[in-house]
């Protein structure tokens, strides 16, 4: 998976807690065109991770929940671990969403021991 499509999924997710989510929700929060939002809706819902519900709104499909909360927890604990460290906040967000994509499961799984025993 691609790191803008977990980004994608990331975002729905998010949004989702506060109702429905549009691509053009999408787009404002991730700063993005919505023609690009727009091709990238219809490769996740080609594989299979978004759908859009009757009223056109998108819902994650169960593999897509489950992919997006994976990545959102990795956003937030290495926030949360770079914020412990010192990184002012903002800094520490922008970080934690680069590198959430290219770590390894098992330098991820180091930090969040490392960060609960902090």
């Amino acid at each position: 998976m691609h790191a803008s499509a977990e980004d994608y999924l990331e975002a729905i997710l998010e949004l989702s807690a506060h109702g429905a989510v549009r691509a053009v929700d999408v787009a404002a929060h991730l700063g993005f065109s919505r023609a690009s939002v727009s091709v990238a809706m219809k490769k996740l819902r080609e594989a299979g991770l978004v759908v859009p519900d009757e009223d056109g709104a998108l819902r994650l499909t169960e593999g897509g929940h489950a992919l997006a909360a994976q990545v959102l927890e990795r956003h937030n604990v290495l926030r949360d671990w770079l914020i412990g460290l010192g990184v002012p906040e903002n800094i520490a967000a922008e970080d934690a969403c680069r590198m959430e994509h290219i770590l390894s499961f098992e330098s991820f799984e180091a930090i969040q021991k490392s960060a609960g025993a902090a």
